[in-house]
């Protein structure tokens, strides 16, 4: 039998024991949908405080429930470790590590290249690889293909790689690992037959495509579409300020046009792991092949202005009110990127805090989902966040709506603040009187 059809034979019968590296945002939830499906699974991470949490059945991300990890972690199929030589026990292995920017916007696949590494020393025959990382068209087959044919064996005959990209949205209530559909690209097609065969396993629908390359322009095209669209609702909003017109309003407006219309809506910056990189994973690329993508450029250049505008929109505002930046006490409500998760990977908010920070403000934050910043590779606030309460609102010269948390929706929050900054339109859906009282509220 060959090693092909062994495989689809374990992944059928659920005997194929499956490995995921990294188990953050997107590999964790993967690893957890694939023992819900009755596999055995390993998960690996570098950090041994997850391995660590996961064994105890916590949950060091605040959308998937202890519960859930607990009660996976007691049924016996899943283990989680830092121990790489356990890649040997697995028929598959899929690879979920960050593909962070470097400081010039260049792609950084340090995590990629390491990875593949470490697989590539213990890879056997009849092991399916498959990286889940967003990255630019080839990478699949310029990086990983080579590392892993280094040990002397055939990709297609001894094992099997593709390309699948991870379509994660934190906080998501309606649509999540199972239920998204699972785009496939693999090198040949034995390598597309077996990695159908194991997403087909465990989500609802599997879209197979041609190669790799088209499903990791696929992830980069979907979230380019979204930066995009963001950029053009962030240049609006600046245009029409101009004017005096208000943003949201039109957005509104717009969408009730039954065709040809999708909402997008301004705000602070863009966050997440996926949206503020990847169009810049594609540019690069791009000017290897003598392509300029000019339009892409021009999103991610109105995108990472948009913090810079908040500060000196607030600026402006505390002027209006005889106060100088410097020295103003100023409270940014939230630090995640999104409302209502505890995720703030490149989050908006960082940056508003350390420009403010430069212009000699004393800066706080208040988030319920992330009591502690947390070091990143370019941000360590050393902040604790303050609590959300009216008391501590009306402390601060200055409130900065940069995360529309459903905590910051209590009206009763406001009594006493005097000036707010909202870059989510938050402060339009509460019953606030605006001037003697109620705070004065700037669109930025």
């Amino acid at each position: 039998m060959s090693h092909r059809d062994e495989l689809l034979e374990k992944i059928r019968d659920r005997r194929a024991r499956v490995g995921v590296i990294g188990l953050g945002y997107v590999g964790l939830p993967l690893a957890l949908l694939f023992e819900e499906a009755g596999f055995a699974v390993v998960g690996f991470d570098i950090d041994p405080a997850k391995p660590e949490a996961l064994q105890r059945g916590e949950s060091y991300i605040r959308h998937i429930g202890a519960e859930r990890v607990t009660e996976a972690f007691a049924r016996g199929r899943i283990v989680a470790t830092t121990d790489f030589d356990r890649l040997a026990e697995c028929e598959a292995i899929l690879v979920c590590v960050p593909t962070p920017l470097g400081r010039h916007r260049e792609p950084d696949l340090s995590f990629i290249r390491a990875t593949a590494a470490e697989v590539a020393q213990r890879l056997r025959p009849g092991q399916l690889v498959v990286l889940e990382s967003t990255t630019y068209p080839g990478t699949t087959r310029e990086e990983l293909l080579p590392a892993l044919e280094g040990r002397g064996m055939s990709c297609g005959t001894d094992f099997f790689l593709a390309f699948s990209p991870e379509r994660e949205d934190p906080g998501n209530r309606h649509f999540h690992t199972r239920n998204i559909p699972k785009v496939v690209g693999g090198l040949n097609p034995a390598s597309q037959d077996v990695a159908t065969a194991l997403y087909g396993a465990a989500v609802e629908r599997v879209v197979p495509v041609s190669s790799p390359e088209v499903a990791e322009a696929a992830k980069l095209l979907e979230n380019i579409y979204r930066a995009v669209n963001i950029a053009l609702a962030n240049e609006m909003k600046l245009v029409l300020d101009r004017m005096g017109v208000n943003v949201w309003e039109v957005i509104d407006a717009a969408r009730t046009k039954p065709f040809g219309f999708m909402p997008f809506y301004p705000g602070p910056g863009l966050g997440g792991h996926c949206i503020p990189l990847d169009p810049f994973y594609l540019t690069w690329k791009a000017a290897e092949h003598g392509v300029w993508a000019r339009f892409i450029e021009l999103a991610g250049d109105i995108n990472t202005a948009m913090p810079s505008h908040v500060v000196d929109r607030t600026a402006k505002a505390l002027n209006g009110h005889g106060k100088s930046l410097k020295g103003s006490r100023v409270l940014v409500l939230g630090l995640s990127y999104k409302a209502d998760i505890d995720d703030d990977r490149e989050s908006p908010s960082f940056e508003i805090i350390e420009r403010l920070r430069e212009e000699g403000a004393e800066v706080a934050y208040c988030d319920p989902y992330i009591p502690a910043s947390r070091p990143g590779r370019d941000h360590d606030l050393g902040l604790a966040s303050v609590p959300c309460t009216a008391d501590e609102f009306a402390r601060h010269d200055v409130l900065i709506v940069s995360t529309a948390h459903t905590d910051f929706r209590d009206a009763a929050l406001y009594r006493g603040v005097r000036l707010v900054v909202d870059t989510r339109n938050l402060m339009a859906s509460l019953s606030l009187d605006e001037g003697e009282n109620g705070p004065e509220v700037v669109r930025a």
